[in-house]
């Protein structure tokens, strides 16, 4: 009997354990459960103090108001307006149509601005040659004994210099050769205008190729432009009496400026043209010369102040004067009185 009642109570201490363990475990489980429920409600305010929000405690938010997209930013180019070119300062001070010589140079250099420009004649409208020029006529050549040291103390100035030459004006060469030169009239004589001047035949190659190698020794010899003048035919006397052949007259002077411009490519040298208005203006001129002829085949030309035309296409215009006016302007050329 005490066997039994022994037994009895052992087994009924063992089912007590267990169901209090099982009690034990529930617990652990709800209070994990709690606290990861806990844990996602756990807030922080402004001081990092923490406290529990649940969702019941919440205000509902108010949607914040979108802000406005700021407009685009519309930047508009503005055009570039391109800046007209500078205009060169050039102050050209012609000398006497004489031979220049050490003297002469000497006493026209007393007078020069210490900017101002310088121009010579190196051919004039009698047909003088007043440099040393191999291809110059002999009954040309008019230079002095000091013409070359004059000109050479000339060009190591570090001023602009320009020669100025006379072209188909020309006496001494129509005469020298008629036949292959000069201008003759329709009875095949050698023609005389109204200033009894003989000239040399634009229409002729001798002729052109004479001029075009003056000015090409006188660009060899170091100046900076070669200023042209008598670009043309006779404008004063029997004009219906000249045997102009059968080529437009401004074919023939295009001619000789697209020939003497290939004889000047080899030097860097500008090539300049005198004429007058009615030249530029459109005016029917006897000269054959027009601004069409000019466009393109010359840098500059220069116009006597009072016919110079207020613009003259694409063509560089620059006023010749014999005395300068109060206001004068950035360019210009004064002749010799």
């Amino acid at each position: 009997m005490s066997g039994t009642r022994g037994y009895s109570n052992y087994r009924g201490r063992g089912s007590g354990w267990r169901a209090a363990l099982a009690v034990v475990l529930v617990l652990v489980i709800l209070g994990c459960a709690g606290f990861l429920f806990l844990q996602r409600h756990i807030v922080f305010d402004e001081t990092g103090t923490p406290r529990m929000e649940f969702p019941w405690q919440r205000q509902p938010s108010s949607p914040s108001p979108e802000e406005p997209e700021e407009p685009a930013e519309l930047t508009i180019e503005e055009p570039e307006i391109p800046e007209e070119p500078a205009i060169e300062t050039l102050h050209i001070y012609a000398m006497d149509q004489t031979p220049l010589t050490a003297a002469a140079w000497t006493a026209f250099r007393e007078t020069l601005p210490e900017d101002g420009a310088v121009a010579v004649t190196l051919k004039d409208g009698s047909g003088k040659v007043y440099f040393d020029a191999a291809s110059a006529i002999q009954n040309a050549r008019g230079a002095g004994a000091d013409t070359g040291a004059a000109l050479s103390a000339l060009l190591a100035e570090e001023r602009h210099t320009v020669a100025r030459i006379a072209c188909f004006r020309d006496p001494r060469g129509a005469n020298s050769n008629v036949q292959r030169l000069g201008l003759k009239n329709t009875g095949g004589y050698i023609f005389y205008d109204g200033n009894n001047t003989q000239w040399l035949d634009p229409a002729k190659p001798d002729a052109r190729a004479y001029l075009c190698a003056l000015a090409s020794e006188a660009a060899a010899l170091g100046f900076d432009e070669i200023l042209l003048t008598d670009v043309g035919y006779p404008t004063v006397g029997k004009l219906n009496k000249i045997a102009y052949g059968d080529a437009p007259l401004a074919e023939n002077l295009a001619l000789f400026l697209e020939e003497i411009g290939a004889a000047l490519a080899p030097y860097d040298v500008t090539l300049s043209v005198e004429t007058t208005g009615s030249v530029l203006t459109g005016t029917e001129d006897p000269s054959g010369l027009t601004a069409e002829v000019l466009t393109g085949r010359v840098d500059r030309v220069y116009v006597p102040a009072e016919d110079l035309p207020e613009s003259a296409g694409e063509l560089a215009l620059v006023p010749e004067y014999t005395a300068l006016p109060a206001q004068a302007p950035e360019q210009y050329l004064l002749l010799a009185p």
